[in-house]
């Protein structure tokens, strides 16, 4: 893998239109690889901090890596499964990648999980594409261009959107986490009156908000830039905002350490943030 460089060109969004199909394409092949692989007979390893990696976290992000070479060499990537190999900042422009998110999802048999690739550019994410492979859904974002949805392979994509605050007597449909739940969350859902939650595993949770399937997702607790970043870019794209727990701006590629997103919320509105 390179060193990050801050004398490669900023990307933007005239730039990201040019490369969104051939980088859906890349990440159907790594959510089709990734289907591949026998749930059943693949090892599972932890990780450093605790979670799961497998055979098909390491294939997909393989692919991945190999294809962004070939398709835009001039742009740095961050993978989860390659942090060791980073030197932040990332000043100008980056490609951000969890190869397989919802793990553990995977590793249950679930098929709540998903294939993450996001394009930054000055420390946010301007371009998303989110796959779910077992779903044969894929969501992608560009700010200022429009969010889509549809099933990989085909060039048929629908446009998606937010959707507006909910109106008086409908309840707020709030996204929570299967497998990293949090009383802080809790509590700050439990602070709109009848809200119901929505239980999904990975970025799909980014994925429905877009949709407009629900009106919220928080998450007030740690989580890492690769989760969210693709997420980020998808909702702003489809009119939504994701911000800091005080309502600012998120920063990606700047943090010396880990990575680490301490809190966020995806707003389907942004009149609420």
């Amino acid at each position: 893998m390179n060193k990050p460089s801050s004398r490669s060109a900023p990307i933007d969004g005239k730039a990201a239109a040019a490369l969104i199909e051939p980088l859906t394409e890349l990440v159907a092949r790594a959510g089709a690889a990734i289907l591949a692989v026998d749930r059943s007979a693949m090892q599972v390893h932890g990780k450093i901090d605790g979670s799961p990696v497998t055979q098909a976290d390491l294939v997909a992000d393989r692919i991945l890596a190999d294809g962004l070479e070939e398709l835009a060499p001039g742009i740095e990537a961050l993978s989860e499964e390659r942090t060791r190999l980073t030197e932040p900042p990332y000043d100008n422009s980056f490609f951000l990648i969890d190869p397989l998110d919802g793990t553990r999802e995977f590793v249950a048999g679930r098929s709540e999980f998903t294939v993450n690739l996001a394009l930054v550019t000055g420390g946010m994410p301007l371009l998303g594409i989110i796959a779910a492979p077992a779903l044969g859904l894929i969501w992608r974002g560009i700010v200022g261009h429009g969010a889509q949805r549809l099933a990989p392979g085909s060039k048929r994509a629908e446009p998606i959107r937010t959707r507006p605050f909910p109106p008086k007597g409908r309840p707020w449909i709030a996204a929570v986490s299967r497998s990293h739940g949090d009383p802080t969350t809790d509590a700050f859902i439990a602070a709109r009156e009848g809200a119901m939650r929505e239980v999904l595993g990975s970025s799909l949770k980014f994925a429905k908000l877009a949709e407009g399937a629900i009106d919220i997702y928080p998450r007030l607790a740690p989580t890492h830039e690769w989760d969210i970043a693709a997420g980020c870019a998808i909702v702003a794209a489809a009119g939504g905002k994701v911000t800091d727990a005080a309502g600012g701006e998120l920063q990606f590629g700047s943090r010396a350490t880990d990575f680490v997103v301490p809190a966020f919320i995806a707003w389907g509105d942004p009149r609420g943030c």
